[in-house]
């Protein structure tokens, strides 16, 4: 059932990429905070793993989206590019030899830095009852259900998920700071 959801919450987002081709558009979609938005889909379709896939991939494809299509853009300009529609490269030979290498870095930094808001999210969708269901582990079911119950007797019950959410978003944060100081040839020209 997840990988049903994940595949097509990975569609959705390519569809929706290309679908809508002009800024505005996803601006437009932007505008509305990533939460709000999952837990407005979330109340939609109701609680459930699929359903909280499927709204956080329609929640981050538009910023991703945005981000990829302007690194593209950049690439699509590149006098290597031209040289190689001169010689009589195919479109699809261009896409897989010069402008996916080149978008790859960008997409692995984008991911990475989103991991941290995805995680946090869910912790919020799961911690108001709209995410994971309670046989399902979650950092914020558990801040939820355990936590405010025993705050007083058993401060831990709380504390350590707490604890391991905010380790886990610092985590990922530093590890797409990271791969953006290694794979941005911005910087290594600096």
């Amino acid at each position: 059932m997840v990988r049903w959801w994940s595949t097509l919450g990975a569609l959705l987002t390519v569809t929706l990429t290309v679908a809508f081709p002009f800024s505005s558009a996803v601006d437009a979609w932007m505008a509305f905070p990533g939460l709000v938005t999952v837990i407005v889909i979330l109340a939609l379709l109701g609680p459930g793993l699929g359903h909280l896939v499927l709204a956080l991939g329609i929640s981050q494809s538009f910023p991703q989206s945005r981000t990829i299509r302007g690194a593209t853009q950049v690439i699509r300009e590149q006098p290597y590019i031209e040289a190689s529609l001169a010689a009589g490269a195919s479109h699809l030979r261009i896409l897989r030899r010069h402008v996916l290498p080149n978008v790859l870095a960008p997409i692995i930094i984008v991911a990475s830095n989103a991991l941290g808001f995805v995680i946090l999210v869910e912790a919020a969708v799961s911690f108001l009852g709209y995410g994971v269901p309670p046989p399902h582990p979650s950092w914020g079911g558990m801040l939820s259900a355990t936590g405010r119950s025993y705050m007083v007797r058993a401060p831990w019950l709380s504390i350590f998920p707490g604890l391991a959410l905010s380790l886990a978003v610092f985590g990922f944060n530093v590890l797409g700071d990271a791969l953006r100081d290694l794979l941005d040839p911005r910087l290594k020209a600096a």
